[in-house]
């Protein structure tokens, strides 16, 4: 079964080049070039995941995904220019599932589609049988088929990428990832990011833990070698 994709952007050229490559990857794709426009078609037709801009006239993506989330919990990946900080966590905090900023890899976006989806899909289905065993580190739990976080018992709301960089750094206590490691953890061994981005990464993943637990210190950091995960 085709999975269909909305496209929102008021960019012409990155609709017509990602649209390109998602139908190519087998996706059927629904463009848009406004939140107004985007939102009544989703409305209407309801799509498997989206795609938003953040920055685009009539209505912008902040307040389209404020309106989808309404009724809907499609996934949904924001793109983001360099300068967004802000509006990504906002935008996270109303229920994105993760962000790409731009210019970016269309290769990173497509895995970050199928990475959503198969959540997606295991989030549906109740007797879904996964393929990675849960991991337990503690008061740390982490299924990778659900893509479902807790500490100490709460859901931890993470993105695609910060998951990632947890897992790595989970599976090994006490071993120390160098910033690299977790690149290709994240992003895979092709797409470079440079070291401010895996830092800005692991900044906000400690957030979002000590706004549960202003104790966690579990995610330490040796200054100019990486990260280590310590297991107390």
């Amino acid at each position: 079964m085709h999975r269909t994709i909305a496209l929102v952007d008021d960019d012409r050229n990155i609709l017509t080049s990602v649209s390109m490559t998602l139908e190519a990857e087998g996706y059927q794709v629904r463009t848009y070039s406004d939140g107004e426009d985007a939102f009544r078609g989703i409305s209407q037709q309801p799509v498997d995941l989206a795609i938003l801009d953040i920055k685009m006239p009539r209505m912008d993506g902040m307040e389209l995904l404020q309106n989808l989330r309404k009724s809907s919990r499609v996934p949904v990946i924001f793109l983001t220019s360099k300068d967004d900080e802000v509006d990504e966590v906002l935008g996270l905090r109303m229920g994105a599932d993760d962000y790409i900023k731009k210019p970016f890899s269309q290769r990173l976006l497509i895995e970050r589609i199928r990475t959503l989806l198969r959540r997606a899909d295991a989030l549906d289905d109740p007797d879904h049988v996964g393929g990675e065993a849960t991991l337990v580190r503690g008061e740390l739990v982490l299924d990778p088929d659900r893509h479902h976080c807790t500490w100490k018992g709460t859901p931890v709301q993470l993105t695609v990428t910060e998951f990632l960089l947890l897992r790595a750094l989970a599976q090994y206590p006490g071993h120390v990832k160098s910033r690299d490691q977790l690149m290709d953890a994240a992003y895979g061994d092709s797409i470079y990011v440079d070291d401010r981005t895996i830092d800005s990464h692991i900044k906000r993943l400690r957030k979002k833990f000590r706004d549960i637990d202003g104790e966690f210190s579990e995610i330490e950091t040796l200054y100019g070698v990486g990260y280590r995960y310590n297991d107390s």
